[in-house]
Formats: structure tokens, sequence, C-alpha cells
């Protein structure tokens, strides 16, 4: 089988879809008889060796994301390398060239439901856009012949907009990248911490749905014996005394050992589609207080953390209090790595995506067949 991926989302400092993109490829390549490209916007025409480039301007302040302006060298190279089956990885110029190449190519194509386009444009436009932008999400993927969401409470949402072949194909954790051995002693003694301060941490971009002002009252109201270390870019610059900001994108070397180092992640957000630093803590045996909401609401279960209310520091301030005072917090991290070996293994999460695939391409087969009739010698 010929797996060809489509995707804006893929870029130097790329979140989720990059994670998502590499660590599917690298197990799918292990598989006999499996054939995977990737193609992603680039400056160059294409490269070769399972990754395509397709020449897209880049976009202004973006940290190296391009924007395709053109469908049709995205179709184009779609059609030279007649994949088995296509997913496309956002809702943009690549989503549509992929089903005008399936069209041509009469092969199934995947649309894979990454990020929530309305509530993001919303964040950005303001209430009253969120319906134009339903309106378009329900023209583009009801054409797919699958959609996957990443969680749950995605999958409903494209459902009531009236999607119907909506199924939920959770994403995973390389449990070797992210593991408790990566537990660096030095860490608190670098942010000047003896070893009675309970450390909590937050990794990720410091974008508006993140709610950071929240984390920040949060470790005011927690005051002296608690500190909060902030990873990622576009982090604040004004922060109270028992909080640290480490403002740039890092590599998942050091992300691992950060996470490993602390003794909760501490999450905010309120409109996490998957939330994958969540598990990413979690695979590092440490357990999480998120708000209850999004998707951290299935990904942080009872026995790995604690779920707040959403918009309420002093909630989460509760919720700390009540992992460090009644609960062994390291037990509960290690059951937290438990879970995440049980559910997120990347090798369970592909068999279950390979199972999408075989059953799309069989069904397209038949289909084919049964349209040309029998075959007479």
């Amino acid at each position: 089988m010929h797996i060809a991926d489509v995707t804006m989302f893929y870029a130097p400092a790329s979140g989720g879809v990059r994670t998502y993109l590499d660590a599917k490829h690298r197990r799918l390549a292990r598989r006999p008889g499996t054939t995977c490209s990737l193609l992603i916007p680039g400056p160059q025409p294409p490269t070769g060796e399972g990754v395509y480039q397709v020449p897209s301007p880049p976009l202004p302040f973006s940290k190296g994301y391009r924007f395709p302006l053109r469908k049709r060298g995205w179709e184009q190279q779609l059609v030279r390398l007649a994949p088995d089956i296509i997913e496309a990885g956002d809702p943009y110029v690549t989503g549509w060239a992929a089903l005008n190449a399936g069209r041509q190519l009469d092969v199934p194509v995947v649309g894979f439901y990454h990020s929530d386009l309305p509530r993001l444009i919303s964040n950005r436009l303001g209430l009253g856009s969120d319906r134009l932008v339903e309106r378009y999400v329900y023209r583009l993927y009801r054409r797919f012949d699958q959609v996957l969401a990443p969680s749950q409470v995605m999958a409903e949402r494209l459902k009531r907009i009236g999607l119907e072949r909506v199924t939920v194909q959770p994403l995973g954790v390389d449990l070797e990248s992210f593991h408790p051995r990566y537990q660096d002693s030095t860490l608190r003694q670098r942010l000047g911490l003896d070893d009675d301060t309970k450390l909590m941490i937050f990794v990720g971009r410091g974008s508006r749905e993140k709610n950071l002002h929240h984390l920040l009252e949060m470790s005011r109201q927690l005051g002296k014996g608690y500190h909060l270390l902030l990873v990622g870019p576009n982090m604040p610059s004004q922060v109270p005394d028992n909080v640290s900001v480490i403002d740039r994108y890092t590599p998942t070397e050091e992300v691992a050992s950060w996470l490993a180092s602390s003794d909760v992640l501490v999450h905010a957000g309120t409109q996490e589609t998957f939330g994958l630093v969540a598990l990413e803590a979690m695979a590092c045996g440490i357990p999480v207080v998120a708000a209850r909401a999004g998707a951290l609401t299935e990904n942080v279960p009872a026995g790995c953390g604690f779920l707040s209310e959403p918009h309420s520091p002093a909630d989460m301030v509760r919720a700390i209090r009540e992992l460090f005072g009644n609960h062994d917090a390291a037990s509960v991290g290690r059951e937290a790595r438990r879970y995440v070996e049980r559910h997120h293994d990347w090798d369970i999460v592909i068999d279950g995506l390979f199972s999408h695939y075989r059953r799309l391409t069989q069904s397209s087969v038949g289909s084919r067949e049964a349209q040309q009739g029998p075959q007479h010698g």
C-alpha cells in the first residue's frame, strides 16, 4: 500500500501535526509492502526520498510556515506518485488538492481534522465568523471518504455541523523519547529552588487560547513553596516572582528532560483538540492538572491527575493543593506513565490508523470492480 500525506502544517518549529506525521511515516515504512510519501510546502521543487517539497511562499512572522496558494502543483505531484490512499492534514489549499487528485486517481482520500478551524478563526476575528467557517468546513470535509478526528470532543463537534463519516483516531507518544529516565537532578539548582518546592511546568506556544494569564494568577495565589516553569515561544515577560520563563522553541530532548524533572504539568487551555503535551508529561512520569475542557477531559483520566474548572485559577490552586496534600504525586505520575503505555504507544495508534486505510482501500477496489462488471475470457 502506498500512502501519501499532504499538509501545510509542517515547519521547523511545528507542533503536533509534524510529530504525528514523523512518527507515522517512521513506523509505516517498516511494514512490508508499505510505501509512504509526504508532501509539504517548501522553497524547492520535489526532492524525492519520500519527502516532496511543493514550492509555496513563506508566511510572514510564522517561524518557517509556508502557505500554498495554488492547488495545481500539489495535484500534479500526487498524480505522479499515484498512491493508493491520500491523507490531507489541513483544511486549506492542500485539502482541496488532495480531493482533486483522489478523483483523478480514483483512490480514497482521508481528511484528518487536526485543528478546530471555526474556533481558531473566531479567536482572531471575533464571534460571528464561526458560522461562516463551519459552513466552509462542512463543504470541504463532506467530500472526504473518511474524516479522522483526534478526540471525541472534536468528532462530536464535526457531527454537530452535519458531517457523518467521522471516526476518532487518537494520537500517540514516543515512549522512548518521553521517559522518566530523563530526569535532570540539576534543574532545581539552576532555577534556585530547594528540594521542598513543588515544580510545576507548562510547555507550548504562548498563544491566547493557552490562557497563560490563568497560570500566572494560579502561581501568584500558590505563592511560596510552588514554582512554575513556562517553556516555549511567545511566553509572557511580566511574571510573578515564583515563575521562570524559557522563551524559545526547544527540541524534544530538552522538553522531555524538563518534564521528567518537574512535579506536575499544569494546563489552563480550554480549546485543545488533543493536548499532546499532557500525554508527553504523563509518559515522563508526572501527573497533570488541567482545565476540564476540550480534549484534556479525555486525556487526563482519573488516577493520572486532576481537572479544574475552566478559566478558574482558584480552582486550579485547589487541584494543585489536592494533588500534593492528599495524594502521593509520584505514584500518580507512575500510573500516568502506565496509562500512556497502554493506550497511546505510537505502535498501537498506527495499527489503528492502518486498519482505516486497509478498509478504505479494499472498499475502493471492490467498488471499482463492481462498476467494471464481470470479466470474460
